[in-house]
């Protein structure tokens, strides 16, 4: 579990009468110089390094193609190559499936090696398998290594009875308990790339296919997510177990998309947040730990990529597919004002507060009785965070079909109540839905009830500047604890 120890800064030496080693580096969600085990150890043991990163028409054109992520992604890599640069190397790019592209690169070059940091979705696992099979038919070594998540060792952690951990309390108590290998410094300079080495050019988003983008998003790259990080760390981490549910407040670190694509380090961002102490610390290492706890939960059950965790409900449970409400659901115009505001900033900046996730998320499978999955391939359409483990697994885990399951009824969220409760002046609302600002807050969360005098006075008339609800909150709680309840009837 401590994994191998770091590697000093600096480049290999050249022995005189040693043959040229040259070694590779394949990119995928590790796109930083800090604490980076894979480049590092890389880095120690060539002449020659080749950073690659490999363009997957798989991924993107895939069921959760995403032009907002591929921009955030594209920023990200320039601003790495910027970096390799620096130390005297570049980014090499290729287009096409890895265990072609990356074996052909390898073969070309004369590699011995080839490094990459090790990743558990079902694609990226058959993926990995493919190429380190090509690989060894071509005598090189494929060698992976940790650095995707603070585990090194994931899949490895068991209750004593040597079974898989299903329920998040468990699992953290394990999690937090297991060994932290030491933080890398990133490398001082780099072995230089071969000569004659075709490069290749990162592409435009148009030029991938894709064309989407939000108006507010953040920006992506190392730099960013550093100083987010920092600032996070120095002003909000104090307050951060009492105010991470407040809906207006900046109390969230808004690190997850940076986290997502490997931008910092989870383990320097825990190590780092424990050094400093305190409530608000114990509640960030919580929320990373569930982002392995999902992780975990795909590793073991890959068929959650597209079925229920909770097998009672597998083919079982009856869903909607009412085309009209999803689509009023997407962009916003429920008549819910806490759902629309959560629906209105995913679409603006392609993040949305983490409280408005469950909520929105609530009232689709519950309220609505819409399909989770649908809701799944929203957000993986539009989330610079989309990241298939934690979007998958709290679908699963709003919708009551997932891994740590608690009573059906604790998980239908009235949107009113939650907006009273985590957004009480409605600074959020207003914030994200513009034609409810002259409403006054007593009527905020549940503004149809408003005298139609007073929406003609403030400017908000319900049905005309506003949508009414498009369901009603109590019916459709009743009609979910029977809809749930008949299927675990037939089960």
């Amino acid at each position: 579990m401590h994994g191998r120890p770091a590697c000093g800064p600096g480049r290999a030496p050249h022995l005189p009468g040693r043959r040229s080693v040259t070694e590779l580096v394949w990119l995928r969600r590790d796109l930083r110089s800090h604490d980076h085990p894979t480049l590092n150890e890389a880095a120690a043991g060539a002449q020659r390094l080749v950073p690659v990163f490999c363009f997957d028409e798989r991924l993107l054109a895939g069921r959760h193609a995403s032009g907002p992520r591929t921009q955030f992604m594209l920023e990200s890599l320039a601003e790495l190559d910027a970096w390799l640069r620096s130390r005297g190397s570049r980014l090499v790019v290729r287009h096409g499936r890895p265990e072609r592209e990356i074996v052909a690169l390898a073969r070309q070059l004369g590699a011995v090696r080839v490094h990459f940091t090790a990743d558990v979705g079902p694609f990226a696992r058959r993926r990995d398998e493919r190429l380190a099979r090509e690989l060894r038919l071509a005598g090189i070594e494929p060698r992976s290594h940790p650095g995707t998540f603070i585990a090194d060792q994931l899949g490895a952690i068991r209750t004593v009875e040597g079974a898989p951990y299903s329920v998040f309390s468990s699992f953290y108590r394990r999690w937090r308990e297991l060994p932290r290998r030491a933080v890398q410094e990133p490398p001082a300079e780099l072995p230089p790339l071969p000569a004659r080495l075709r490069l290749g050019q990162l592409p435009s988003l148009t030029q991938l296919g894709l064309r989407e983008r939000l108006e507010q998003p953040m920006p992506g790259g190392e730099r960013a997510a550093r100083a987010r990080m920092d600032r996070f760390l120095a002003e909000a981490l104090p307050a951060y177990g009492d105010g991470r549910d407040e809906l207006a407040r900046e109390a969230t670190s808004r690190l997850s998309p940076y986290l997502h694509f490997g931008c910092i380090s989870p383990l320097e961002l825990e190590l780092r947040s424990r050094a400093r102490g305190g409530a608000g610390a114990e509640q960030l290492c919580r929320q990373l730990c569930w982002r392995e706890f999902f992780a975990y939960v795909l590793l073991h059950h890959p068929e959650n990529a597209s079925r229920e965790h909770q097998h009672v409900y597998r083919g079982r449970l009856r869903y909607s597919r009412a085309r009209t409400l999803f689509e009023a659901w997407c962009a916003g115009q429920t008549g819910y004002p806490l759902v629309d505001a959560g629906m209105r900033q995913l679409r603006r900046e392609g993040w949305m507060h983490n409280r408005a996730r469950l909520v929105v998320g609530s009232f689709l499978t519950k309220d609505l009785g819409i399909d989770w999955r649908w809701g799944e391939r929203w957000f993986m359409r539009l989330l610079l965070d989309g990241d298939q483990a934690s979007n998958n697994g709290n679908w699963q885990w709003i919708a009551s079909v997932g891994a740590d399951p608690a009573p059906l009824a604790k998980r239908i969220l009235n949107p009113a109540r939650q907006q009273e409760r985590f957004d009480p002046d409605g600074t959020y609302v207003r914030r994200h839905v513009p034609e409810l600002r002259p409403v006054p807050d007593r009527y905020l969360a549940e503004p149809w009830r408003m005298p139609l005098r007073l929406q003609r006075q403030v400017g908000c008339v319900i049905g005309r500047d506003y949508p009414a609800p498009i369901v009603d909150h109590l019916q459709a709680r009743r009609l979910t604890l029977a809809r749930y309840a008949a299927a675990r009837s037939n089960a």
